[in-house]
């Protein structure tokens, strides 16, 4: 099944907010993912709650993609953190359509076919930046749930292979240089 984004989701804007030193709530940035939406900073709560609207809370399965500058990548939000709202720099998709996992958007989102097109339309000189009409019209192929689940499985295999291709080389890297260092003495 194809469809556009705007037929499965709502799209929300992040919250402009001030963090402070101790606050009660976390505000998820850009700079606390790396470029492929992995979590790569510990959080720790900085907005104060009092602040904040109940509609920007951020629930399990929402979609965090980062529209703005050179970094724009999709991650699930999941409910492991204390409440917590998404900074400006992000859209905040909400998938309506149980027919499509979160995880496969993200993946789908992700992927470099999609990124590609969405880099296209980016606007902005010094930053540029994704527009909620241009994912509104997003054209999403949707498999069956049981296909969609076996496609992020394929992926998380081939990243799971791609770390271990990455430990075998560093190993590989230290035996050679202890080889070396040996054969110099």
């Amino acid at each position: 099944m194809k469809t556009t984004l705007e037929h499965i989701a709502s799209i929300s804007t992040g919250v402009f907010a001030k963090p402070v030193a101790e606050g009660e709530i976390v505000y998820l940035q850009a700079r606390h993912f790396d470029e492929n939406g992995l979590l790569i900073s510990e959080l720790h709560p900085d907005l104060m709650a009092d602040e904040i609207s109940e509609k920007h809370f951020l629930k399990s399965g929402d979609v965090l993609f980062a529209a703005k500058g050179n970094k724009n990548f999709a991650t699930v939000f999941e409910d492991q953190y204390p409440r917590s709202v998404a900074s400006t720099s992000f859209f905040v998709i909400r998938l309506r359509n149980s027919k499509i996992l979160p995880d496969y958007f993200a993946l789908f989102m992700n992927s470099p076919k999609t990124q590609l097109f969405l880099k296209s339309t980016a606007l902005g000189s010094s930053i540029a930046s994704i527009s909620k009409a241009v994912l509104e019209k997003l054209e999403i192929s949707i498999p069956n749930i049981q296909t969609q689940r076996v496609i992020l499985e394929i992926s998380r295999l081939r990243s799971q292979e791609k770390e271990i291709r990455q430990k075998i080389e560093s190993l590989q890297e230290i035996i050679i240089q202890q080889k070396i260092n040996n054969a110099i003495k």
